[in-house]
């Protein structure tokens, strides 16, 4: 292992560093979404996800009884009673104070002296006793004290089972997957069928076509969005079609996806070894058999590459969704349910941070699932060409 290290030179490791470094970036929002989704309320608004595992620290304040709850005991008068049901938690209490920019002036537990011939204990399960060596002034609403309470590290799904249950995330979660499987299926196999042509069948116009593809991926989405949408439309009218329907968006993101799915495929196709083909050929074999049988096996690798771009772009859609289905609430994607709760629970950070959570789980699942192929689809169609 030492040897192996001893020849790593000083870039390489310097590298390796780098992309470490923004891996690690990368995941932390991720992390913090995960461990904020399953934290309590409390917590969340007193203290950083980083500090969910250590636990947190909140001071609040509370009244002790009033006078007229006193009872002498000997030469002496005592207030006693308990604060928890009052603290709004069920921490333990670590000190307390008589003034705000103090609560944590006495330790729990311990007597202390606040003059005038009072001492107060407040224990760290909240029960306390407040003595005076004389009768106490008459104050029916009771002291007010500061406390200072450390909570421990809590989890809970609740936040999860609010979000699918009742905030309507469920739904739109149902509606993004059925916008997306086809939305990813259909130009993948559009592309597949376009690619092994433009690669391999000779026809004239080929190389036209081969440019025209090429121009159409730099084509910015907003500048045909609005004419597809009105073509869109007129078809509808023409045969009597419902204007928001899943077909249609299916349509709109295979239309946006086509050039850069034929691009990438048809690089690589046109990259296998010819002599495959050629002898198939000569064995009798037509070219859907060829494409069928030996293309799309051989290919997969840059299927797979594509199949992550699109599904992780259909998925995290919001302008073609919206446009395409409208904010009926029965096809809501998950964005956009994401996005109309964050204006109406806009400070509910535990409901937001489920919510995030549940969008990105699919596409992790997708990515991690299929990230093997990535790498070597999109280098095997960005160097070789025919």
């Amino acid at each position: 292992m030492i040897g192996n290290l001893g020849r790593i030179g000083p870039a390489r490791l310097f590298v390796h560093f780098v992309v470490l470094l923004i891996v690690l970036i990368w995941l932390l929002p991720t992390l913090g979404i995960f461990v904020t989704a399953l934290r309590d309320r409390d917590q969340i608004v007193v203290s950083g996800w980083w500090t969910a595992f250590a636990g947190s620290t909140r001071t609040t304040a509370v009244r002790l009884a009033g006078t007229d709850k006193a009872t002498q005991d000997g030469p002496n008068y005592v207030i006693s009673g308990n604060v928890s049901s009052d603290s709004n938690g069920n921490g333990k209490i670590e000190s307390f104070g008589m003034r705000v920019q103090d609560p944590a002036a006495y330790k729990a537990g311990a007597p202390a002296d606040i003059g005038n011939g009072e001492t107060l204990t407040v224990n760290a399960d909240g029960s306390y006793r407040y003595q005076k060596n004389a009768a106490f002034d008459a104050d029916t609403r009771g002291k007010r004290i500061y406390l200072t309470i450390s909570t421990p590290p809590e989890f809970t799904l609740q936040n999860y089972r609010t979000v699918l249950t009742g905030e309507g995330i469920g739904q739109s979660f149902i509606n993004s997957l059925t916008v997306t499987i086809p939305a990813t299926i259909i130009p993948i196999l559009i592309a597949a069928f376009a690619a092994y042509a433009l690669a391999w069948m000779e026809f004239p116009g080929r190389a036209l076509l081969i440019a025209l593809v090429v121009g159409l991926i730099v084509v910015p989405l907003q500048m045909s969005l609005i004419p597809l949408l009105r073509i869109y439309n007129e078809i509808g009218q023409i045969f009597g079609v419902p204007s928001k329907t899943y077909p249609g968006i299916w349509m709109a993101h295979t239309a946006f996806g086509l050039p850069l799915a034929i691009y990438l495929l048809r690089n690589y196709i046109a990259g296998l070894p010819k002599e495959i083909i050629e002898s198939a050929r000569v064995d009798g074999a037509s070219d859907f058999d060829i494409f069928v049988k030996i293309i799309l096996p051989l290919s997969f690798p840059a299927l797979a590459s594509f199949a992550i771009f699109q599904f992780l772009w259909v998925w995290n859609d919001l302008l073609i969704a919206m446009v395409f289905l409208g904010t009926d609430k029965d096809h809501l994607v998950l964005t956009a349910a994401l996005n109309a709760l964050l204006g109406s629970r806009g400070g509910n950070w535990e409901i937001l941070t489920a919510s995030a959570f549940v969008t990105i789980i699919i596409p992790l699942l997708v990515f991690f699932g299929l990230q093997r192929y990535l790498v070597r689809g999109l280098l095997a169609g960005s160097v070789k060409g025919g």
